[in-house]
């Protein structure tokens, strides 16, 4: 089938490096990863991921107040004091679940 289509897109530069990079490394140009997304839409009949809102928002700190802030440590420091503690491994597994990562 011959290629005669053209696509326009606006990406952000950063993104749009990162991925070329990426893709660049696998050695699929960029025509062809596209390729392959648009026939994934088909074959999914919508987008091969999901997209959706995490279930839970991580906390910003740089929007606490000082007070919350010291609530949340306190609430740490009670924990690690009263043994409920898990593996730093456990943990990174149980947030990337729990977000999505």
């Amino acid at each position: 089938m011959a290629k005669t289509a053209n696509l326009y897109a606006r990406i952000e530069p950063e993104i749009k490096e990162q991925a070329e990079s990426i893709l660049s490394a696998l050695g699929i140009p960029v025509s062809n990863a596209i390729n392959m997304f648009y026939k994934q839409i088909i074959l999914q009949r919508g987008l091969p991921f999901d997209v959706k809102l995490p279930k839970h928002e991580l906390p910003d700190i740089a929007s606490m107040s000082v007070e919350q802030f010291h609530t949340e440590l306190e609430k740490g420091y009670d924990d690690a004091v009263n043994g409920r503690t898990v593996s730093a491994r456990a943990a990174l597994d149980s947030l990337r679940k729990e977000y999505g990562m």
